[in-house]
């Protein structure tokens, strides 16, 4: 009867042995991709920082990563800043209501990724839409992915984030 129990027994420290060890090694493997930062903030900056949190649905240490790096961006990159959309944080042109995938998205169906063609169609300045275009160089996934999601939406998906949307036909075939 001993027997019996034994061997089950056995089997579940091996697999608990093999959790254990996959654990380790699974947090070693995040410990070498990031590394933990301790700051202190004021009262109303934690406030704040907690409101952003909430407001983006995620939490307060992701939040302040995700605020490090879109500044640590916009140093890199004058001429871009990020904003909040009904569809999520993006790249934008400074002084502009144009997100750098919407200037990638039209540089590259109608203009072949000609800088002065793109910034004369939008009536901005050229250095801005090279800054665009060095954004879209070093952070190219990101861009190709929002150019993607926005292509992939359609009236439906727009009328669940705007309800009073209304379709307009022109007429003009």
């Amino acid at each position: 009867m001993w027997s019996r129990y034994r061997q089950p027994r056995q089997r579940l420290d091996f697999l608990s042995a093999l959790a254990y060890n996959v654990t380790i090694v699974t947090n070693i493997k995040a410990m070498l991709m990031s590394k933990v930062v301790s700051m202190r903030l004021q009262d109303e900056q934690m406030l704040r920082l907690q409101k952003v949190a909430r407001t983006l649905s995620k939490t307060v240490s992701e939040t302040s990563s995700l605020l490090l790096e879109e500044k640590l961006r916009e140093n890199e990159f004058a001429c871009i800043e990020f904003r909040s959309s009904p569809a999520g944080r993006f790249a934008y042109l400074k002084g502009s209501r144009l997100a750098v995938w919407q200037v990638i998205s039209t540089a590259r169906t109608y203009f072949e990724m000609d800088a002065t063609q793109t910034a004369t169609h939008f009536g901005r300045h050229v250095a801005l839409v090279k800054a665009a275009f060095h954004y879209y160089q070093r952070f190219q996934e990101e861009i190709d992915t929002a150019i993607a999601d926005h292509a992939e939406s359609d009236f439906e998906t727009l009328k669940r984030s705007i309800p009073n949307a209304q379709a307009l036909s022109l007429g003009l075939e």
